[in-house]
């Protein structure tokens, strides 16, 4: 049995204890998750050692992109000499370097906001980042969420085949009702041609949006595996699903190339999030390395998403039944929002994590691949005013999807 010792803390941390003697520390600590974890105040303790004469106490914050093990000599407590833990000035630079980088997604509803106005006020600002760079800019997204996540993350997803089953059904029964219900009130209520209808319809029966996965990652990260299911389920079956659709709420069956369709869904989907989940499994390192940066390229890659599109379809977007168009996408996206939450709330009131699936089911109700159902309409159809509801909905469901990101981040606080 060693001598007790004494240990002052100079700097509150997050202490992962490494065992290689028995401790048992008296301290003022609040505990944290994962239940291994002590948040400890800068207070004296005192430890009961028996074993090694030596500890080695890792320092964990990755929650600032940073680790480090100290070793502390255990001293009698009769000793003058006491040993400090002190955090050199270099770890706390470059704390603040991750701290700053990882708060890049807070701008993200703000970033989109301005690339929205800067794509009409300045469209040859975005007009360069043409279609054939959607699909590997989607990937970036998705790569991202691939490395933050875990194999077994997606295991557990697939244990909620009913969660799966309703984001299926909010892609794909709740959202064409809606928009059916719009696109029929473009046409009869405000006279707009039948082309903008079925725009609009079009718009609602393409698959769910990479970009609500992202979405989902900024507020329940535990839940972006179960996103990414539902929006891969609903991007697969699209294939069959979507020209149905359009064939009975538009009345012309919709072309879709098969190929095409999963070589796109390799690209957006499986392939980044298969790279980053293998990174992460292998190179761990690397991986901690290169994560504090991801936010702010994919806060910008978002942002070229989002523009890009506006900038391109300007002229359509400005004709003059715009701004009847730009209501109507608001209202569609809107209910499709609240109807999700409020259906997933009903289905799974008693569930543990009953919030965080309401937001998880919004997000896949309410955001859907626009860009899809834009290259939709500009292959197989010759009016281009059918473009012109895909084109404003990348924007709006952007805006409004990150918006509630930022809103029901700041309610989790």
């Amino acid at each position: 049995m060693g001598s007790p010792g004494n240990l002052q803390l100079l700097h509150p941390r997050q202490l992962s204890i490494q065992q290689r003697c028995s401790i048992s520390f008296s301290f003022r600590a609040t505990r944290t998750t994962p239940s291994n974890f002590f948040s400890l105040l800068p207070t004296k303790c005192s430890a009961s050692v028996s074993g090694s004469c030596s500890l080695t106490l890792g320092f964990d914050t990755t929650k600032f992109g940073s680790s480090r093990n100290v070793v502390v000599k255990c001293v009698p407590e009769q000793s003058s000499e006491l040993e400090s833990i002190v955090v050199p000035q270099e770890a706390e630079t470059k704390v603040g370097i991750s701290e700053i980088l990882s708060k890049a997604n807070s701008f993200l509803p703000h970033i989109v906001l301005a690339s929205t106005l800067l794509a009409l006020a300045y469209p040859p600002s975005f007009t360069w980042f043409t279609s054939r760079y959607y699909a590997p800019a989607l990937g970036f997204l998705m790569f991202a969420v691939g490395l933050n996540s875990s194999e077994k993350d997606f295991l557990e997803a697939f244990k909620r085949p009913t969660a799966i089953f309703a984001g299926y059904i909010g892609q794909f029964a709740v959202k064409p009702l809606l928009g059916l219900i719009f696109g029929t009130i473009a046409v009869t209520v405000f006279g707009l041609p039948t082309p903008a209808g079925a725009g609009i319809m079009l718009t609602s029966c393409v698959s769910g949006a990479q970009l609500s996965n992202y979405a989902t990652f900024l507020t329940d990260p535990q839940m972006a595996p179960l996103s990414i299911v539902m929006t891969s389920l609903s991007t697969a079956s699209a294939t069959f699903v979507t020209p149905l659709l359009s064939l009975l709420l538009i009345g012309k069956r919709l072309p879709v190339d098969v190929k095409g369709m999963m070589t796109s869904i390799m690209q957006i989907v499986v392939v980044p999030i298969a790279s980053g989940l293998l990174l992460n499994r292998l190179f761990p390192e690397v991986c901690k390395a290169i994560r504090p940066f991801l936010p702010p390229l994919s806060v910008f890659v978002t942002s070229l998403c989002v523009g890009a599109p506006l900038a391109i379809n300007i002229n359509a977007v400005m004709s003059p039944f715009g701004l009847i168009i730009l209501l109507l996408v608001i209202m569609f996206h809107l209910s499709a929002f609240i109807a999700g939450y409020l259906m997933s709330g009903l289905v799974f009131h008693d569930a543990p994590d009953a919030k965080a699936l309401q937001r998880t089911l919004s997000y896949e109700t309410g955001m859907q691949s626009s860009l899809l159902g834009l290259a939709l309409a500009n292959r197989f159809f010759e009016d281009p005013v059918v473009g012109v509801p895909p084109a404003i909905s990348t924007v709006i469901m952007s805006l409004m999807g990150f918006s509630l990101v930022m809103l029901w981040a700041k309610k989790k606080k």
